[in-house]
């Protein structure tokens, strides 16, 4: 195996382990006000698709998500799925970022949204999708319904998980979601009903995740090379939210303000696991404070483990 290295199998090895073509997503929620909530995913994929008495997807994502808190409460949600073209792209990537309300994430929303077709109160679609899947997940597979126990629980939930339905790790969930409505731009429909030929498909990216802490990787539809989209830097944390959370954790080792200042591109949602985990890897080497020399220290032993 000459031509092949192993690599060890690390969280998120979808990204971390392998280049894994997938598709760009942009799913809204209903929130309790009644407002629409937008968030990007790519764990999204057919789940149930013959022999059964509904059609199901299936969506991966974390546990805190406004996405996953908003169908925690009401079941509701819809599959966008993007054309390839930057000006979606970018959005998507801004829409992915966690740590933001969906206030905050919608006050400046470029995407206009429209009613879908699907019964009941629902969460509005996009209108420049080339197709939407409305959805209601089945919380009553393997009890899911009992995640909703944990609603607002966004540091992570302690077990017992369930296997593939609700609540499934401190920080994940997986929701099968019924599928109530497939609706398709009517050139693309009418490509499907009358014969497909080389050019009946729309243009459609291909994410490939995150791969750096500045670019968010994907394929456009047309091109031979991949391309990157920045990710915004107003995103980031600051010096200050980084110490915050530092001096809060339940660990001896401290942490200076040049080694926080090297940890502000950590999303917020995933600042204080993250810190915890180069504290643990301080203390098993005998480190008590965190300066800039020791962190990249640390940094360097998490990189020679994955």
């Amino acid at each position: 195996m000459a031509n092949f290295k192993s690599l060890k199998v690390v969280d998120n090895f979808y990204q971390n382990n392998l280049f894994y073509p997938m598709p760009t997503v942009v799913i809204s929620t209903l929130c309790e006000d009644g407002t629409t909530s937008l968030g990007s995913y790519s764990l999204v994929f057919p789940y149930y698709i013959a022999g059964k008495d509904y059609y199901a997807m299936i969506l991966e994502c974390r546990n805190s998500s406004n996405t996953a808190q908003n169908i925690l409460k009401n079941n509701k949600c819809a599959l966008n799925f993007i054309k390839d073209d930057r000006k979606y792209f970018k959005e998507a990537v801004r829409l992915g970022f966690p740590g933001k309300t969906p206030a905050e994430k919608m006050k400046d929303c470029n995407f206009e949204l429209i009613k879908g077709e699907a019964e009941g109160e629902r969460p509005l679609i996009l209108k420049d999708a080339y197709q939407v899947i409305e959805c209601t997940w089945d919380d009553k597979l393997e009890n899911g319904y009992k995640a909703k126990e944990h609603i607002g629980e966004l540091e992570g939930v302690e077990p017992p998980y369930n296997d593939f339905n609700g609540i499934t790790s401190k920080f994940g969930c997986h929701f099968i979601l019924k599928i109530d409505k497939i609706l398709m731009e009517e050139k693309y429909a009418d490509n499907l009903k009358n014969g497909l030929k080389a050019n009946s498909f729309p243009n459609v990216p291909v994410d490939y995740g995150y791969h750096d802490s500045k670019n968010f990787w994907y394929k456009k539809f047309k091109g031979i090379r991949p391309t990157s989209e920045a990710i915004a830097t107003s995103n980031a944390c600051s010096v200050d939210s980084v110490m915050y959370c530092a001096e809060r954790l339940d660990t001896k080792v401290k942490f200076t303000k040049e080694a926080c200042e090297m940890y502000v591109k950590i999303p917020r949602p995933f600042m204080k696991a993250a810190l915890l985990q180069i504290a643990e890897i301080a203390e098993k080497n005998g480190i008590d404070v965190i300066d800039r020399e020791a962190a990249l220290k640390i940094a360097e032993i998490r990189k020679n483990k994955k």
